[in-house]
């Protein structure tokens, strides 16, 4: 089976939990502690696929676009096999699903498998945010040197399989921030329609931070990765400190961008929220 396939497959697998967690939200109304359920269980997705990224070196190649030299194609081995597995999965219908955001949305072909019927629980406004350009930049330039290895072992296809999953794990963490934000906008109308009709975003910046939230997530998150990180052996106690992702790296990811890039989605949808 080939990556992309693969890829594909494991999507529609999780599309169908998806839908029926977007259908239960809908009967019971969506609720902030439902919201945290949901931002947690993606916490342990974006460690395990930090993780397996972290089995191959960097690999330059993947990024190179003089190493590819795909006929009708000008850019990178990574590019191509993105732009390549976002066309499959939409027309799987991956992005009929307002949690999902393409990187590359332009000229994506339409869905050929029947449309579900996702609960409208955001305003229409949010369709038109998505900042995957800016976590894209984030993950190559700042995120993946400082947590691989240097070098070059010649599995571009599946560094580029990892890199995928990374990017999607994270963009949909991100991109959480519309649903975050329309829980508290609904739970706490009164507060935030005056700052909203101001278009004033310090008010809201403070309205949506909770700093012993945020040290609590940051927390959870490197305690994550040396659990999910350590060398497992029988008859001893392993590795103890050495850890497939230094957790550091993880709590750093969460603190520098993962929560920061939320709070401007949080920020974007609101002030659209009353258009």
């Amino acid at each position: 089976m080939s990556v992309v396939m693969m890829l594909t497959t494991l999507f529609l697998l999780a599309s169908s939990a998806c839908k029926h967690e977007m259908a239960k939200a809908e009967h019971n109304n969506v609720t902030l502690g439902m919201v945290r359920d949901s931002l947690i269980r993606q916490e342990d997705t974006i460690v395990y696929s930090l993780i397996e990224r972290a089995r191959f070196p960097l690999n330059p190649p993947t990024y190179d676009p003089s190493y590819a030299s795909i006929p009708g194609f000008g850019g990178s081995l990574l590019e191509f096999f993105v732009k390549q597995t976002e066309a499959v999965q939409a027309k799987a219908g991956r992005y009929d699903n307002p949690e999902e955001h393409p990187f590359f949305p332009d000229n994506l072909p339409p869905s050929l498998v029947p449309h579900y019927k996702y609960p409208e629980v955001l305003h229409p406004a949010a369709m038109s945010i998505n900042i995957n350009k800016l976590i894209w930049d984030m993950y190559f330039n700042k995120l993946l040197p400082s947590f691989v290895s240097p070098g070059d072992d010649g599995n571009y296809a599946l560094t580029a399989a990892r890199d995928l999953e990374c990017l999607q794990a994270i963009s949909r963490r991100i991109h959480y921030g519309k649903l975050v934000a329309e829980v508290k906008f609904r739970d706490e109308r009164k507060d935030y329609e005056p700052a909203i009709r101001a278009q004033d975003r310090f008010t809201l910046t403070n309205l949506l931070t909770f700093t012993n939230v945020e040290e609590a997530v940051k927390k959870r998150v490197a305690k994550k990765a040396m659990t999910f990180g350590q060398e497992v052996k029988l008859g001893d106690d392993g590795d103890k400190g050495k850890y497939k992702v230094d957790p550091a790296i993880v709590s750093g990811l969460y603190a520098d961008w993962v929560i920061p890039l939320t709070k401007e989605v949080e920020i974007d949808y609101l002030l659209r929220r009353l258009n």
